[in-house]
């Protein structure tokens, strides 16, 4: 496989913005999962059905020209679809070992989908591979090239004897249906990626799994934080942990290696207070994500507008061109000819709730004029039925 010249922190950003103009609304997902992938880590992805959880990962996978396992999970699973086949010939010479060409503890980029309806039979396997990439198989001890498992799951898991597993992911990512005014750009990009896939459309590689694995040297150059950072990020671990939420002294030290993977992925030297939107995602419990996020961002957002000049690439969200032209779409329905039905009125003025919401998390003059723009339409939807002076 040929590979671009370009440096490797240049091409996963490429990987970035490939997978940001798939999937809307997904930038920081993608950012964490590439931050993942260089620190070594495993994620966990939770939300209903339908959100392309399976989706985005699988293409990520197509993107990175690294070894690749997927498997979805039931209670029925057997040790065997996941780590081989037992090799009968070697059995009847009497040792036992498993063929594990081509399954998950030969695999650099793991995808379990339904992690948690993990039986016992699998478990204390599992938990093995993701703490320390090993795998003890009958009289075998394979040390595997893992560079990151990812999980996803409709839900957290309830019940206690699953909890050792879903602390191995250090980070617990929420992936949600979009909000409103994304509804037209979505069925824009779906319909794009429906047709690629009926013509079978296949992504090159940018990124192979052989320079990923060499990446700990490069990474280790980062795990080096100047005062304010510590400052900072001690002081939100003190504020999560205040909160009821609990956050293990190895989770902490652990974390350290996901801000210097984000670094990394920018081309800078060390991490900054911007990496550390990081924290927003190791909740233990779905109630606790916006607490958490309560507390992050604004030390974040307060960091950037300190650093205008300091742009987080892949996290970056819906810009403020689309939220614009999503503005006068919806004022173009509002003054039509004909009058919206009261469906279509709901659903605009939903629309223009959530963007407002949207525009008030971010920086800058444009913002705040399209946060007027909302305002008006807002106000002269509730005074007048026929919105003719829209």
């Amino acid at each position: 496989m040929e590979l671009s010249q370009e440096s490797l922190a240049v091409r996963l950003r490429r990987v970035a913005a490939e997978l940001d103009q798939q999937y809307l609304g997904k930038s920081e997902v993608i950012r964490l999962l590439l931050i993942a992938i260089v620190a070594r880590e495993h994620v966990v992805l939770i939300g209903p059905p339908g959100t392309a959880k399976s989706a985005l990962i699988r293409s990520l996978a197509e993107l990175v020209d690294a070894r690749y396992f997927e498997y979805l999970l039931t209670r029925f699973t057997e040790p065997n679809e996941l780590f081989g086949p037992v090799d009968i010939q070697a059995f009847r010479e009497g040792t036992y070992r498993r063929k594990t060409e081509g399954m998950l503890p030969e695999a650099e980029l793991v995808f379990l989908d339904e992690i948690f309806k993990s039986n016992s039979a699998i478990l204390n396997s599992l938990l093995t591979l993701l703490n320390e990439r090993r795998l003890a198989l009958g009289g075998q001890s394979i040390q595997s090239p893992i560079l990151s498992v990812f999980g996803a799951s409709n839900e957290v898991p309830a019940d206690e004897s699953l909890q050792a597993l879903y602390d191995r992911f250090l980070l617990r990512i929420r992936s949600d249906n979009l909000e409103a005014y994304h509804f037209n750009e979505l069925l824009l990009r779906g319909i794009q990626h429906e047709a690629e896939r009926l013509v079978g459309r296949s992504r090159s590689s940018l990124v192979a799994g052989r320079e990923l694995q060499s990446l700990a040297a490069d990474l280790a150059t980062r795990l080096d934080f100047d005062e304010e950072f510590l400052g900072s990020y001690k002081g939100l671990i003190f504020q999560i942990r205040a909160e009821g939420v609990t956050v293990s002294d190895r989770r902490v030290v652990k974390l350290l290696k996901l801000f210097a993977a984000s670094a990394l992925l920018d081309g800078r030297d060390r991490a900054d207070v911007g990496d550390l939107f990081v924290l927003k995602h190791i909740w233990n419990s779905e109630d606790q994500a916006p607490i958490v996020a309560g507390l992050v961002e604004p030390i974040v957002e307060a960091f950037y507008r300190e650093h205008p000049e300091r742009q987080r690439v892949g996290a970056l969200g819906v810009g403020l061109a689309a939220l614009s032209g999503e503005i006068d779409r919806i004022r173009q329905v509002l003054i039509g000819q004909t009058a919206p039905s009261d469906l279509q009125l709901f659903s605009q003025l939903r629309a223009l709730g959530e963007i407002r919401v949207r525009l008030g998390q971010m920086r800058g003059d444009e913002a705040r004029t399209l946060e007027r723009r909302v305002s008006e339409l807002l106000d002269a939807a509730f005074q007048s039925g026929r919105f003719v002076q829209l």
